[in-house]
């Protein structure tokens, strides 16, 4: 929330300075972002006046000026057409930095002639656009500080704009004068008399309004209006331009830039439609889905079901309290203008506006919540500002629905303020303060405000009086320590499993990254995002433009930054959140890891070895073992295009349980992110990890086997195209109780066998679990073992 001092004054008579003002909104809970004060950097400039300007020898635009200053006659040179003897100018003496420009201003030559300062047009002081010639002041005394001739000639060039944070339980802050109360409740000024209107209606208003029925609940409680005819628009006095610039707004025209005005100044959104392009009667309704309407943005929205319009005959002309329609939008050649004020119910504002992607500053205060009370003596102070800049005549104003009645008290307890925050504050200077803030008072019952709908109840009504008697003045005072009833702190399960990824991740060798959770589109692109609902609003570079939907990607730009410095072989892991949604809840916690490069440094042995599928395997199994993922498991192909098509595996409970991926990174991402292989990595998925069925804080029994395991090998011929997964699953099938493992150990491609044909060699380890097996049924077992093979497979036991 932003705003200006001169602003502020409006409502607030105080003679604090702005640093006092920005000390005291921190403490009342509106903590300041931001001070903006244009005399910081204008201070050092001074008045001068121009005694002579000749022709440059060597330049026909320049011209030698010789201006007297505080310190004396300078020479500058100076290439403005307006640059004349007589004339009282800005200077900016060496050494002064000029912000227009970005540069501090030295003594130099120019065509070789010697310059001593500069004489500075507006836009070089960034007081506005105009650089057609350089500032003539029509007085001032030489050497005089431009910033006083500023204070006390025109002020609003120098005028503070102040930053606020508004926390979502301060709509009233949404306003400049509920800003001002806060600040005449902690003592600064006094409150000026609010505004008032009294308007004389000349005509019945033509355009009717009603409100359906489903809609009057959680929908729109109140809605008035009325037509002001015969106005000329045109763009809006200097003093409303200003402020609505100031705060960051473009000014559009009178119209609109009068609904601008009371959406900042008394936290009141209003619309104006343009009333010869209504056709009909406006109405409040739900849709029904499906409809459109094309913005003020100029952006078309598609509807879905239950969401609050503003519709006439010809359709839907405006989003309730968030946006209106291009259609029946004000400009230039308006002449007839419709005015509305609406109590919209601040839950589906939300809900639409999440739905429909827009934010608005009526969105941002409909949804915060504005007063209702002060619904029609708006449509009234808004219709007193379009008749003193536009004119015309007003009609009658037409309503649909009512007032809603939010008047509530709550039991003033001058003790409670001791016991809930530990101040001793009288209970005079209690009434006081929330008298200044706009409760009424009767005898122990404080009537809250209708602005006020954070209030609600007697502990607000403490918390209303501590921070404006400053919670910096509460002395901390040690209690007695109580342990006793209190449980232990937790961790779910969630926590220990991000903990025992961490602790396995570092002690597999990997050192842990934290990468930004921003990335550039192009990358979030390849790792199946970058789509505008991850889209930033305002990135802070176009590196960082998107949320990123996987950790991968910011682990490869680190390989990438090490490599580029010389460190080749590396291990990296990351935990934490990727997203896969712009709305709160669309994120899922990962665990990733990529191996880059070999296994370690040359030596004469030659025992090191470039990175393999397998390496990122192994690392995957232990990190989900550590969390305590089932031990028996599936290895499927199929993962997203960003792996390698043929090196890599999904490890999964089932076809659609999908625990983690690993395997070789796509050369394609490599070579778009500068990476040099080989590159293989893991993506862990913590939260598809079943629970177990018996939480316990011991380990399971220890199972020992007192019987000899037996291990029986086979080879197959099969087609080369049999994936050894299948052949590993068919035989692990064969008998489910004695098969502990089985594991691949050999394949020989090609040769006798044809182009066409590769053999598998197998070993099967038979656990037995009751007795030691015999003969007779290690060779039943490895008939079922060949049958099974056989039939999924389709190849032969080799001889």
């Amino acid at each position: 929330m932003k705003f200006t001092l001169s602003w502020l004054k409006e409502h607030f008579d105080t003679e604090a300075s702005v640093d006092e003002i920005a000390e005291a909104l921190t403490d009342l809970g509106l903590e300041v972002e931001e001070v903006q004060n244009p005399a910081d950097r204008l201070k050092d400039f001074t008045i001068g006046k121009v005694r002579s300007a000749e022709k440059h020898p060597d330049a026909d635009r320049l011209k030698v000026c010789q201006v007297e200053t505080d310190e004396g006659m300078a020479q500058i040179i100076c290439g403005a057409p307006n640059a004349r003897e007589g004339i009282t100018v800005v200077i900016a003496k060496p050494g002064v930095y000029v912000p227009g420009i970005d540069t501090t201003i030295g003594v130099g030559k120019i065509r070789g002639v010697e310059s001593h300062g500069m004489m500075c047009s507006e836009r070089e002081m960034e007081l506005s656009d105009e650089h057609d010639g350089i500032i003539e002041l029509p007085s001032g005394e030489v050497g005089e500080r431009f910033i006083d001739w500023l204070a006390a000639n025109d002020p609003a060039r120098i005028d503070p704009v102040i930053d606020i944070a508004i926390t979502p339980n301060r709509p009233d802050a949404c306003g400049v004068r509920g800003i001002a109360l806060d600040l005449a409740a902690r003592g600064l000024g006094r409150m000026k008399p609010a505004p008032e209107a009294s308007i004389e209606p000349k005509f019945p208003c033509p355009i009717g309004v009603s409100i359906a029925e489903d809609t009057r609940e959680h929908g729109c409680e109140v809605f008035a209006g009325r037509v002001i005819r015969g106005v000329r628009n045109g763009p809006s006095p200097d003093w409303l331009q200003r402020r609505l610039k100031a705060i960051g707004l473009r000014p559009i025209s009178a119209l609109v830039d009068v609904t601008n005005f009371f959406t900042f100044d008394r936290n009141r959104p209003l619309h104006v439609f343009d009333a010869d392009k209504v056709v009909g009667d406006l109405r409040i309704h739900r849709t029904q889905g499906g409809e459109t309407l094309v913005g003020l943005d100029e952006k078309e929205y598609t509807f879905g079901a239950g969401q609050v319009v503003i519709s006439d005959d010809n359709g839907v002309e405006s989003i309730g309290g968030i946006m209106g329609g291009l259609a029946t939008g004000c400009t230039m050649e308006t002449t007839n203008v419709f005015l509305e004020a609406a109590v919209w119910d601040h839950v589906q504002i939300a809900e639409t506006g999440r739905a429909l992607r827009i934010n608005s500053d009526a969105r941002y205060r409909n949804e915060r919540g504005i007063d209702p009370a002060f619904n029609m003596e708006a449509v009234d102070l808004a219709t007193q500002m379009i008749l003193d800049l536009c004119g015309g005549e007003p009609s009658e104003v037409v309503v649909a629905g009512e007032v809603p009645d939010v008047s509530r008290a709550y039991r003033l307890d001058p003790a409670r303020v001791q016991s809930l925050v530990g101040m001793d504050i009288p209970e005079a200077e209690q009434r006081q303060t929330l008298t200044a803030l706009g409760f009424r008072l009767e005898g122990d019952m404080a009537h809250v405000p209708t602005w006020r709908p954070d209030v609600q109840g007697e502990a607000d009504l403490v918390e209303e009086v501590a921070r404006v008697a400053s919670l910096t003045k509460l002395v901390g005072r040690p209690l007695p320590r109580v342990d006793a009833g209190l449980p232990k702190p937790i961790l779910s399960p969630v926590q220990r499993r991000e903990q025992a990824a961490r602790r396995t991740g570092a002690a597999l060798g990997y050192n842990e990254c934290v990468t930004y959770s921003f990335i550039d589109r192009a990358s979030a692109e390849m790792f199946g995002g970058g789509a505008d609902a991850t889209m930033l609003a305002n990135p802070i570079s176009a590196d960082m433009s998107h949320m990123r939907p996987a950790l991968l990607p910011g682990l490869l730009q680190a390989a990438a930054r090490n490599q580029a410095r010389g460190q080749m072989d590396m291990a990296l892991f990351e935990v934490g959140h990727a997203f896969h949604g712009g709305e709160p809840g669309e994120q899922h916690l990962l665990v990733s890891g990529i191996l880059v490069g070999r296994t370690g440094p040359k030596d004469s042995h030659g025992s090191t070895r470039a990175v393999d599928i397998y390496d990122a395997k192994a690392d995957a199994e232990a990190i989900l073992a550590a969390m305590g993922a089932p031990a028996k498991v599936q290895i499927l192909r199929g993962a997203a295009e960003w792996w390698h098509p043929g090196r890599h595996g999904m490890i999964c409970l089932g076809p659609k349980k999908i625990l983690g991926v690993f395997g070789e990174l796509h050369p394609r991402v490599l070579n778009a992110l500068d990476v040099k292989g080989p590159v293989v990595g893991f993506a862990l998925w913590p939260a598809e990890i079943p629970l177990p069925r018996k939480a316990s804080a011991s380990r399971g029994a220890l199972t020992l086997r007192d019987l000899q395991a037996v291990e029986r090998d086979f080879a197959f011929v099969v087609d080369r195209e049999v994936e050894a997964l299948t052949l590993v699953n068919a035989a692990a099938g064969a008998d489910k109780a004695l098969i502990e493992d089985v594991r691949v150990f050999d394949e020989f491609v090609g040769g006798s066998l044809g182009d066409d044909r590769k053999s598998l060699g197998i070993t099967v380890r038979l656990q037995p679990t009751e007795k030691t097996l015999t003969d007779k049924e290690i060779d039943a077992v490895s008939q079922k073992i060949v049958d099974k093979v056989t039939k999924a497979t389709g190849g032969v036991l080799r001889g």
